[in-house]
């Protein structure tokens, strides 16, 4: 015999699934069997691509499950997986089908205990520290009274408050308040921008330069704290050029930005009262200065009162000092008669030889050769005088060639000018006549718009679609129980009010075997 072969045998009544059939067979089992969980493991491997999304693995000593977060859960995460840490993932498993695996769609995650947050803290607190980030070296000196002050801190928390009002008891200062979130995901980000932003500030700008910052948040938990232990508050706070008090919790908390901070506070308030002196106190010890130091001149003026009388006792009378200048001025005084005789008998009989000498024809030819030095002079003179008026001339006739343009010019530039602004308050003009019309348009369209919402929000037009509103004894009845309590019923429907008495729907006695009973 011979045998025919048909093709492959067939396979039974199993059925057939296509990849997508299968792969959407599992994602179903998979989401309806864990719809919302929370897993505990160690973060592994963590991608933060430019989309904005966190991707990274959550593992134990077996297994390891991969995780994502969006980018819109990343934002609203308190604390963001790191590598090393234990967290407590919440979210929802699924399947993606281009790579054949399950994955974990992570809401939120919190470090599994205190102990998780420490250990973290440790860690970046070591890595901060060997960057040289806490040395004293680098820290700088508060001023010991500063003329303006920067608080970075909430503005509506009573840490303002306590700061405020403790400046202003010690000694009132000019104070610049940088609002920030002190709690949650964008406590670092805001604080780290505000310090960097206070060291913008350009000194004799029209904002005043803080001479000293003040980084402030009342207590709280660890977790409460954390925006403060970030690597970006602490890099602000320590590439600050301004002097930084860090105020964050009480005296028992602590974090980052306090080792990378000039000068920590134990509270806010107490940052206030380092920040600046008593301003009683420096008065009451200035008075004190002052009268020590007039106490001091006196004392002084009395003791040098006495060193001259003591002097003066050592030095001799003056009629002793003067006796001998006056005897010799009396001699000099007594030869002074006969040495001008002799000096006027000297003086004639020089004159006299020199005048011997002075004969009118020699003063004549002086005379007259200083005439003809003088003519030739003068002569030099004109010319020199002629030659620069004519040089002046020159220059005042090209300086007034170059005016002329430019004085031509200047007009055509005002007058564009004038032009302009003609046309620029013609546009201003028409625009402020127009800006009340378009307003009152705009505010009628709003007040339209709000009423249709008020009609369509209302129950009667609910009422105009085949519904009714019950009332018994005056009050909106939702229940039959409520319905069989009432005294008398009120129906309200589109067009009007139906009143209907009695009980209704309750049976009383004498009615029939149907139980029907009989509306009013």
């Amino acid at each position: 015999m011979d045998l025919i072969d048909d093709g492959p045998a067939p396979q039974g009544n199993q059925p057939e699934y296509t990849v997508s059939e299968l792969s959407g067979a599992v994602k179903r089992v998979i989401e309806g069997e864990f719809g919302l969980v929370r897993v505990r493991g160690e973060v592994g491997r963590v991608s933060r691509p430019s989309s904005g999304h966190l991707y990274f693995d959550l593992k134990d000593d077996r297994a390891v499950i991969a995780a994502v977060s969006w980018k819109g859960q990343v934002a609203r995460m308190q604390v963001r997986p790191e590598e090393g840490m234990e967290v407590v993932a919440t979210g929802r498993m699924t399947t993606f089908p281009g790579q054949s695996k399950y994955q974990l769609i992570v809401e939120d995650v919190a470090p599994a205990g205190a102990g998780a947050l420490m250990a973290m803290l440790e860690k970046r607190k070591a890595a901060l520290q060997a960057e040289g980030l806490f040395d004293p070296a680098r820290k700088k000196p508060i001023p010991y009274l500063p003329r303006v002050i920067g608080v970075v801190t909430s503005p509506s928390g009573a840490v303002i408050r306590d700061i405020l009002h403790r400046l202003r008891d010690r000694f009132p200062r000019h104070v610049l308040i940088w609002p920030v979130a002190v709690q949650g995901q964008d406590c670092a980000a805001q604080v780290a921008a505000a310090i960097r932003g206070f060291n913008a500030i350009e000194p004799g700008g029209p904002i005043p330069r803080p001479d000293v910052l003040i980084v402030a948040r009342g207590g709280g938990s660890l977790e409460d704290l954390w925006g403060f232990n970030e690597e970006v508050v602490v890099r602000a706070a320590a590439e600050s050029r301004i002097p930084l008090i860090s105020a964050v919790g009480h005296e028992t908390d602590a974090t980052l930005i306090d080792h990378a901070a000039d000068l920590r506070a134990p509270t806010p308030t107490a940052a206030a009262e380092l920040a600046v002196p008593v301003r009683l106190e420096l008065l009451a010890a200035l008075d004190a200065l002052g009268a020590r130091l007039t106490r001091g001149i006196g004392q002084g003026l009395i003791l040098r009162r006495q060193r001259l009388r003591d002097l003066s006792r050592a030095l001799p009378r003056v009629e002793t000092l003067v006796s001998t200048p006056r005897q010799r001025l009396d001699a000099a005084g007594l030869r002074l008669g006969a040495g001008l005789g002799l000096a006027v008998a000297r003086k004639h009989r020089d004159y006299d030889r020199v005048a011997g000498r002075l004969q009118p024809a020699a003063l004549r030819g002086l005379v007259a050769r200083q005439a003809d030095q003088v003519a030739v002079k003068g002569e030099r003179l004109r010319r020199a005088i002629l030659l620069r008026l004519e040089r002046r001339g020159e220059r005042l006739e090209a300086l007034a060639a170059r005016l002329a343009p430019a004085l031509a010019r200047m007009l055509g530039d005002a007058g564009r000018k004038v032009a302009d602004g003609r046309r620029d308050l013609a546009r201003l003009a028409e625009r402020l006549e127009a800006a009340p019309r378009q307003q009152l348009a705009r505010l009628a369209d709003r007040l339209e718009a709000l009423d249709r919402t008020r009609v369509t929000l209302g129950y009667h037009e609910t009422l105009k679609r085949g519904y009714a509103v019950v009332r018994g004894d005056g009050a909106v009845v939702t229940s039959k129980a409520g319905a069989e309590k009432a005294a008398a019923l009120e129906i309200e429907f589109r067009d009007g009010r139906l009143l209907v008495g009695g009980r209704a729907g309750k049976r009383t006695k004498g009615e029939g075997e149907s139980g029907q009973g009989s509306l009013f």
